[in-house]
């Protein structure tokens, strides 16, 4: 997966953070309108939507004469490719692997288990004990411990 520029992030997040999966997209002129402060011509803001397009990470349908343009996936689904392709870098999966297990925190670790106990079939269910699904508790980390430090278990 092909890693995304400052101003490539900015207009993926306004369209993760302002277009719903059912909704048929924004236009060029409401992603400008959406990037506060940044001064940007409109003309800056279709090049890097085109360029997102050809990188497979948007999707866009023509409606008159211009495109609506929504996020080809979640910004948790990049995320994870992001992370699996940095697994791919060299060394040691496993290794990496553990490394990260025993970096994360607490709570991390128990959405881990969650998630992997669902995948096994363990707990038959997509949801956490707190009844929240589990995609609703990857928005981000509530803090993290040095790497060489372990994980509650």
């Amino acid at each position: 997966m092909t890693r995304l520029g400052d101003l490539e992030r900015a207009v993926m997040d306004v369209l993760w953070d302002v277009v719903p999966g059912t909704s048929d997209g924004v236009t060029v002129r409401e992603v400008a309108d959406a990037l506060d402060g940044r001064e940007l011509a409109y003309t800056t803001v279709m090049t890097v939507l085109d360029r997102l397009a050809g990188k497979g990470m948007v999707q866009r349908e023509r409606e008159g004469r211009a495109w609506r343009y929504r996020p080809a996936a979640s910004r948790e689904a990049h995320i994870a490719q992001l992370m699996l392709d940095a697994l791919d870098l060299g060394g040691s999966r496993d290794a990496a692997l553990v490394r990260f297990a025993r970096s994360v925190t607490g709570t991390e670790a128990e959405v881990l288990r969650a998630a992997l106990g669902s995948e096994a079939g363990l707990t038959g269910s997509g949801s956490a004990d707190d009844g929240t699904e589990l995609t609703d508790r990857v928005d981000g980390p509530t803090g993290r411990r040095p790497a060489g430090e372990a994980a509650e278990r």
